[in-house]
């Protein structure tokens, strides 16, 4: 479901602490109830700016990871001054949203194994499709190190891979994912994290003639087309706007991922 053409004034019901992420709750009991892989342009209330003239910072895109009990969880990750200052929200702080925005996962064909394969902040929308699958699902997941991959606490069951060995298998998280489809090539693969692991992903279900959904993150002014912003070649010529002919596309889309159409890692 789309959202209405409006933002939303929510109100923050909480903040925690996932390693070096953050996961903000937010109370939207009457919005639109969000598909997985769908997202919302936030921007804080009040101090949603910088400089000396507190020029506004334009909203920020962030997957929809969670909706539970009339809440909407974001996972955050401070990389810049926008998203800190998302990451000093507080309870009862309020936080405009629009959204939910673009186009989510679409469910396995009966009988297909779904192995989900996130990166980074890039498993955030993994957790909400893993909500919405009715069979399990084989979750994979990579990080830098020991503080990111705390943030495997948002899936279930997840097997984790660390650049640094710190945590799970030592090495990339594809030789995990190149395993799995080895042992079952009928096996359908949703994506999303870093642009260099989504490419390493597409090129390896190519091969394969596997299907697979990557999740693509692309810079967004506006989130709903308006701005061609987010434009990524598209196999065959011509472009596709993420914010709405994605943010999931089906791997057979793209010749490659744009090196900046990923997820923080």
């Amino acid at each position: 479901m789309s959202a209405p053409f409006a933002r939303r004034l929510l109100t923050v019901t909480g903040m925690d602490q996932l390693g070096s992420y953050q996961l903000l709750r937010v109370a939207d009991p009457d919005g639109p109830e969000p598909r997985a892989g769908q997202f919302a342009m936030l921007a804080a209330a009040e101090r949603w700016g910088g400089g000396e003239d507190g020029r506004p910072y334009l909203p920020r895109a962030f997957s929809i990871a969670r909706r539970h009990a009339g809440e909407c969880h974001f996972l955050l990750e401070d990389v810049g001054p926008g998203s800190r200052r998302l990451c000093e929200l507080g309870a009862g702080e309020g936080l405009w949203a629009l959204g939910p925005l673009g186009r989510g996962f679409a469910a396995p064909e009966q009988g297909r194994r779904a192995i989900l394969v996130g990166g980074g902040a890039g498993i955030a929308p993994l957790a909400i499709l893993q909500d919405a699958l009715d069979e399990r699902a084989t979750v994979l997941l990579g990080f830098r190190d020991r503080g990111r991959a705390e943030g495997a606490a948002l899936l279930r069951d997840a097997r984790v891979a660390t650049d640094d060995g710190s945590v799970g298998h030592h090495g990339l998280l594809t030789d995990l994912l190149a395993a799995e489809l080895e042992r079952d090539a009928g096996a359908v693969v949703y994506a999303c994290g870093p642009a260099p692991m989504l490419e390493a992903v597409r090129s390896m279900c190519a091969a394969g003639a596997i299907p697979a959904q990557l999740g693509l993150e692309a810079p967004m002014a506006c989130g709903f087309g308006a701005c061609f912003g987010c434009a990524v070649a598209r196999r065959g010529g011509g472009y596709l706007r993420v914010c709405v002919e994605g943010p999931v596309v089906d791997a057979r889309q793209l010749e490659r991922v744009d090196e900046y159409a990923g997820a923080p890692a």
